[in-house]
């Protein structure tokens, strides 16, 4: 078994682009039919329901700007659509890849970050995770946090929330995800990074477990890791809307011996229900509590509460967003295990140290999570 959408990103968009389309009414049929008339493009009536049009690459944009103009919403959430190259019929590969109308003009805007993707226009920054007993005296690191980093055609890199809300609105996050665990891996290995490595994990980017687990895990042992070497953190906790399939998902990671962390802890219940729900390894404790904590009981109440579940059930507790002394203290004063913030280290690259030996074998060894995430353009 194989995770299609993991294994590439097709191509919808060509120097010229056959568009077949499928609607929910003949009423339907008529407006593309007369739009493509008057824009002037070539089409023909496939079935009563379906018609097909040649676009240029030149006037993609045009053309989908205008048939989302043309069509009422619950038309277009009716409408189906998949393309191929000019010269290409219509087969039940291109069938296969059929999409809604509004996940191909996502498509279309995210086709920077496919390019950025084949590009390698991207890499992972680190903020360290310190112990907490000595993160005023010693400040030694006891992890750090994989931060994807994309930059655009301008070489400006991209706030990474507006990245994966792309991806995610196009159809690529589970794509996406692999290619941000692979710099994560990868950057990590170059540049020789010593504890502990997070790893965001999305609980929206849902996949086949095995397959995407097998990727991850050769490519890790290739570098000299482990998975205990790796903690998966779920961000965006809010999304996750089918909590027995992450759960499911996440134990099948720590069967294999990769640890969890939950991201975010404090901000709502949805995050608390989850930590009973998903016994993680780790909680991050919401940098808003932490934010001016030594100065407000009502956060010191939480906080406090917080660390003292976590300790009564064996869940070992990371501040983020610990920004002023003031704070820290007052975190290590409250038994936090781990703190992370501005404090002890900004988001950072870090520098490649080994030699370019090394980097061919880390390059060869990222191939299962290259292989998983290719096919961008």
């Amino acid at each position: 078994m194989y995770c299609a959408d993991c294994e590439s990103i097709d191509d919808y968009f060509f120097d010229e682009t056959v568009f077949w389309i499928f609607v929910p009414t003949i009423e339907s049929f008529g407006k593309i039919a007369g739009l493509c008339g008057s824009l002037g493009f070539e089409s023909k009536q496939e079935t009563t329901h379906c018609i097909s049009t040649r676009v240029t690459r030149a006037d993609i944009s045009q053309f989908l700007t205008s048939l989302a103009g043309a069509l009422e919403a619950p038309e277009l959430a009716g409408t189906k659509v998949t393309t191929t190259e000019s010269d290409h019929e219509l087969d039940l590969k291109t069938v296969g890849r059929m999409t809604t109308f509004g996940v191909l003009i996502n498509r279309f805007k995210a086709k920077w970050l496919a390019d950025s993707v084949e590009q390698h226009r991207y890499e992972t920054w680190y903020q360290p995770i310190v112990y907490a007993k000595t993160a005023l005296s010693e400040n030694v690191p006891f992890a750090h946090e994989g931060l994807f980093r994309i930059r655009d055609e301008h070489n400006t890199i991209v706030p990474p929330a507006l990245a994966f809300q792309l991806a995610e609105s196009s159809d690529l996050l589970f794509s996406l995800d692999l290619v941000a665990r692979r710099s994560a891996v990868e950057c990590a290995a170059r540049a020789n990074l010593r504890g502990k490595l997070f790893i965001n994990f999305n609980p929206s980017s849902i996949y086949d477990p095995a397959y995407c687990l097998r990727a991850t895990a050769a490519a890790i042992n290739e570098i000299g890791l482990t998975p205990s070497d790796v903690v998966f953190e779920v961000t965006e906790t809010h999304k996750a809307t089918d909590v027995n399939h992450l759960k499911g998902i996440l134990s099948f990671y720590r069967t294999a011996g990769f640890q969890v962390a939950l991201d975010d802890i404090g901000s709502g219940w949805s995050g608390l229900n989850l930590m009973q729900a998903l016994r993680p390894d780790y909680v991050k404790i919401d940098m808003e509590l932490v934010r001016d904590v030594h100065n407000d009981p009502y956060k010191q109440n939480i906080v406090t509460n917080l660390i003292r579940i976590s300790r009564l059930n064996g869940i070992q507790v990371v501040a983020e967003g610990v920004e002023v002394v003031e704070e820290a203290q007052w975190l290590i004063d409250a038994k936090a295990d781990y703190l992370q913030g501005y404090l002890f280290g900004k988001p950072a690259p870090l520098e490649e140290s080994v030699d370019e030996k090394r980097k061919d074998s880390i390059k060869a060894s990222m191939a299962p999570l290259e292989k998983a995430a290719k096919d961008m353009s």
